[in-house]
């Protein structure tokens, strides 16, 4: 995809996380945290035996599968109400699946708009890519090159010979200039200076 030319949408967030088994990771750790989830199974436990169905005289006569049929249509509505009230509870939860889901999506968002992803989130929510510490670590380089040339300058010996990062930071011609002597060619050894 031309990251340049198309907008991501959240379709395109949804269909990679679907098609790379996010979404069904994502499923499993909701319904394992669903099972251990020891509230939900009291309330539920409490609402079957509270349930009219098996209360009502004569509930001891009907099959199981009659007793499970007027369960579900009794039941059904109010627990996947309190089910869906934990399931949206542990997809909103900053600190545990909600922030992992966040992150997932994010991550997916960077890949496919080409954007690197966070790389040390912060924790007042800021975050630092590659490129922002690369960028950095360019901008100090830059300073103490400067500094370093500031010293020599202002040293007595400014006429010293230059290193070899020095004369890739400072450029070959800056150096042929200096120097009066015409630049190094390295591309063909065979020709002189003077036939270029």
């Amino acid at each position: 995809m031309d990251s340049c030319s198309s907008v991501i949408t959240p379709e395109d967030v949804l269909e990679s996380l679907m098609n790379d088994g996010t979404i069904d990771a994502l499923r499993l750790k909701i319904i394992n945290q669903l099972k251990a989830n020891e509230e939900l199974k009291n309330t539920t436990i409490k609402m079957a035996e509270q349930s009219k169905v098996l209360n009502t005289p004569g509930a001891e006569k009907q099959t199981k599968r009659e007793l499970f049929d007027a369960l579900r249509q009794e039941l059904e509505a109010p627990v996947l109400e309190k089910a869906s009230k934990s399931v949206w509870e542990l997809i909103l939860d900053s600190n545990g699946l909600g922030k992992e889901i966040s992150e997932m999506v994010e991550k997916v968002f960077s890949r496919l708009s080409g954007w690197e992803p966070p790389l040390f989130p912060l924790p007042d929510g800021v975050t630092h890519t590659n490129k922002e510490i690369e960028n950095e670590k360019e901008k100090r380089k830059g300073k103490e090159w400067a500094n370093e040339n500031k010293e020599k300058e202002n040293s007595p010996s400014s006429l010293k010979k230059r290193s070899f990062s020095e004369l890739n930071a400072g450029g070959a011609c800056e150096a042929a200039s200096i120097s009066g002597d015409p630049p190094a060619i390295l591309e063909d050894s065979s020709k002189s200076p003077n036939q270029v």
